[in-house]
């Protein structure tokens, strides 16, 4: 049974931090490559940020870039996503998926919210 669990979501104050963990479970972690999407209410879900199966290369959402960071430890079958200095704007229920050739896969996401 495929699974991702994330984790690590919170209340936190302008300027702050949160690491996101999902946990997979499931599949072979290490062939899909993993991203960090997020849908804020009212809007639709974007894509934060994106790391190939091995970890070689990431790429980001400009809204992000330079605060966020996604990493993975394919021994341990779990994608991160750092966020520092987070903003008010930065609220939204955060997913992670992973992706390999057609298939996709989502966990249920957690909730980061950034007031004061």
């Amino acid at each position: 049974q495929v699974q991702l669990v994330e984790s690590g979501g919170g209340l936190v104050q302008p300027g702050g931090s949160l690491r996101l963990s999902c946990a997979a479970s499931g599949f072979t972690f290490s062939r899909y490559a993993m991203s960090w999407y997020r849908q804020a209410p009212g809007k639709e879900r974007e894509l934060v940020a994106t790391i190939t199966s091995a970890g070689g290369s990431t790429n980001y959402a400009d809204s992000v870039k330079g605060r966020f960071t996604i990493s993975r430890d394919n021994a341990k079958d779990t994608v991160y996503l750092q966020m520092n200095n987070l903003k008010p704007d930065d609220t939204a229920v955060y997913y992670c998926n992973a992706k390999w050739w057609t298939n996709s896969y989502w966990g249920q996401g957690t909730q980061v919210t950034v007031s004061s």
